[in-house]
């Protein structure tokens, strides 16, 4: 039996604001790599363990109670985390430890906290949880398969009623800086707000956390029905078209359902024809919609997606920092999410109004 599943909660950490859809103004940075707004951790994380947490389990823990505590949830039926890199900031640590002592007397701090999942563990520990948690590095589709995860334990566990779900990557200063060496990242700083309209290869990065708290059960405060989940490794250009309409078919739906898609451009020009080709086609007369010259791209950036649609599906208001064309959709009902990084893994996520 397939359940609807609600998003009751989300907690978000993001370069921008929270308030973004209120005040309608985007934070400005002129740097290809940039930091989270941290909020006070101190409100969430008792300060003892603070001290001790990097920033990915810092906004893990944070963004995780803030959607618990919007859902008015107290322990999750499960907590699964995606994450493309994991705490990068505590690898940097151990590795840098390892070379300066030459190997010997390495304390083993820095290591036990560099783990992928030490941000499902911790989150699991501050909250007195108990039950499934599972942690998944996928690269760019990490978030995507967190969620289908939960997509599967509510149809496989009847008795979950709740799950808590997300994704978090953080910068660090020597890991994050290699980008740059492969071509992932602009050689020249740019202006966030200027990237899409950017003709260069890379893109600009930044990290954050989202965390939203599904459920079976719609409330006052559910924001929308997130609906399905797919992620394909390869996908050829010429078959995009088939592979997102199969996709809607597969919810019973079709493109001119959709009444707005967001779009992971990214402003690499190598790979964001994927994105011109359903512009100009398939989705060419929908509001097209694009967030990572807000926050960046990054393995989890997927997230932000996922809550600006939420967003806007609960509010109906679309800011128009967000938009790619002049097309208006005063109430949306269904929104597609559609995202890939340098050409591969390929998502495709699908909310709906309650």
């Amino acid at each position: 039996m397939g359940y609807k599943i609600y998003i009751n909660g989300i907690g978000s950490i993001s370069a921008q604001e929270e308030d973004l859809f209120s005040r309608g103004s985007a934070t400005i940075y002129r740097e290809n790599i940039f930091p989270a707004i941290s909020p006070n951790y101190k409100e969430f994380i008792k300060p003892m363990a603070l001290r001790r947490m990097s920033k990915a389990i810092k906004m893990g823990v944070t963004s995780a109670k803030i959607a618990l505590k919007e859902a008015k949830v107290e322990v999750p039926g499960a907590i699964i985390t995606g994450t493309g890199e994991g705490c990068k900031q505590d690898t940097e640590k151990f590795l840098e430890n390892l070379l300066d002592l030459d190997e010997k007397l390495l304390t083993p701090t820095s290591f036990i906290q560099s783990t992928h999942n030490t941000i499902g563990g911790q989150i699991a520990l501050n909250l007195g949880c108990k039950n499934y948690n599972v942690t998944y590095t996928q690269n760019s589709v990490s978030l995507e398969t967190a969620l289908l995860d939960a997509q599967m334990q509510f149809n496989e566990n009847p008795e979950i009623g709740s799950i808590l779900a997300g994704g978090v990557d953080e910068i660090s200063e020597k890991i994050t800086s290699f980008q740059k060496l492969d071509g992932q990242l602009k050689l020249n700083p740019i202006k966030n707000l200027d990237l899409l309209r950017e003709d260069s290869t890379g893109t600009i990065t930044s990290e954050g956390a989202h965390f939203f708290v599904l459920s079976k059960e719609k409330k006052e405060n559910t924001y929308a029905e997130f609906q399905s989940v797919e992620a394909d490794p390869v996908v050829k250009p010429e078959t995009i078209i088939n592979e997102i309409e199969n996709f809607l078919a597969k919810n019973n739906l079709n493109s001119t359902a959709i009444d707005a898609v967001i779009l992971g451009k990214n402003g690499d020009n190598r790979y964001d024809y994927f994105y011109k080709n359903l512009q100009r086609k398939l989705l060419k007369n929908k509001p097209q919609l694009a967030y990572k010259h807000l926050v960046g791209d990054f393995d989890t950036a997927s997230g932000y997606a996922v809550f600006v649609a939420a967003k806007i599906l609960k509010t109906s208001k679309i800011p128009a920092i967000l938009k790619l064309n002049n097309v208006d959709c005063k109430i949306p009902k269904h929104i597609l999410i559609y995202n890939q990084y340098l050409g591969r893994d390929h998502s495709l996520m699908l909310l709906s109004a309650v």
